[in-house]
């Protein structure tokens, strides 16, 4: 493994090069910009775990390019072996987000139809950039819909970061807001500061900078109040997973601001390629909401802020009813309550 550090102005997410899988070490963000190489499926587990690399189509990709690595240089007769102990390992990595499972499974089947080919690594590589392909193409297609939602120049508050960070292109959420101020249709963004990581504050208001966007970060709480204010025109986030009647799981505090939408009747709009959405599950109830360790409320940057013996309610994702829902943007449209993906 190494560690390199790049300049500000070459930031990228993730890429494949040279056989190693390179990530930006999104814990370290805004401060500072590191960027980690490794061809070891264990070290990439962990950075998933860790959130050194995060974002629901990001996870997928990577874990995609993990499997693949979890061959590589591997005698013909281990192939098996190992590429089990990779599956199970990146399998309980990251309990929501689907686009994980979605990839783990493509590669699986490709495993399942080449596993007695000699080049089988190539084989496994191929299908993970083509995952990571299709993310770039689905990102640009979800920004040019979404950004049709707009009819005029407009304030967006968005929730934690859905950007370059979070996919395998220029975001979700993000391009939304991204494509539409190209054209003129953004004015200002709030961003939320996403506790207790502060995903917002930190690698949403990186990339806004980053892509000369005016914006402000805000407590999460802050919300409501420049709902009340009229300083908010729509609300657009991610998703981690959306079941097939439009429930969906995504940063918790999603479900506070769908409230506050409906509340102050400000349009309230989600952002996901298709394959986030869990075509095994009719309604939001059967989402595994994942929980985190309690340090992660207890601590801020490395310092203790309350006593360790304090319990916690740390759960990393909520359901929103998609009945809160004004539509959902994928790379094919925008869909408009009520939902049916079937």
């Amino acid at each position: 493994m190494q560690t390199l550090e790049v300049g500000l102005d070459n930031y990228f997410s993730i890429k494949f090069e040279n056989d190693k899988f390179i990530f930006l070490d999104q814990t370290k963000l805004p401060l500072t910009e590191i960027y980690v190489e490794t061809d070891y499926y264990e070290r990439i587990a962990e950075a998933i775990e860790r959130l050194e690399v995060r974002g629901a189509p990001q996870i997928g990709i990577t874990a995609a390019y993990a499997m693949a690595l979890s061959i590589k240089n591997v005698p013909q007769k281990l192939f098996q072996e190992k590429f089990d102990a990779a599956y199970k390992r990146l399998a309980r990595t990251r309990p929501t987000a689907v686009n994980l499972f979605f990839a783990l499974n493509e590669v699986k089947n490709e495993f399942e139809k080449f596993k007695h080919e000699k080049n089988l690594y190539a084989i496994l590589l191929n299908k993970a950039k083509e995952i990571h392909r299709n993310d770039v193409e689905y990102c640009e297609r979800i920004g040019e819909n979404g950004s049709k939602i707009f009819n005029r120049k407009s304030n967006v508050l968005t929730h934690c970061n859905t950007g370059r960070l979070a996919t395998g292109g220029d975001g979700t959420a993000f391009n939304v807001i991204k494509t539409a101020h190209s054209k003129g249709l953004v004015n200002f963004v709030y961003a939320d500061e996403t506790r207790p990581l502060l995903q917002g504050s930190r690698l949403t208001a990186f990339e806004l900078e980053k892509n000369k966007i005016p914006f402000a970060i805000q407590t999460d709480s802050m919300a409501a109040v420049l709902m009340q204010q009229g300083k908010v025109d729509l609300v657009i986030t991610g998703a981690d997973r959306i079941a097939l009647n439009g429930d969906t799981a995504n940063k918790i505090g999603t479900y506070n601001l769908a409230v506050l939408c409906n509340f102050h009747n400000v349009p309230f709009y989600i952002a996901a390629p298709t394959t986030t959405i869990d075509r095994s599950l009719a309604s939001g109830s059967g989402i595994i909401i994942e929980y985190r360790n309690k340090k992660e409320i207890l601590n801020f940057n490395g310092h203790q802020i309350a006593p360790e013996n304090y319990e916690t309610f740390s759960p990393a994702f909520d359901v929103t009813p998609s009945h809160l829902i004004t539509g959902i943007i994928t790379e094919e449209s925008v869909n408009f309550f009520p939902y049916n993906f079937i």
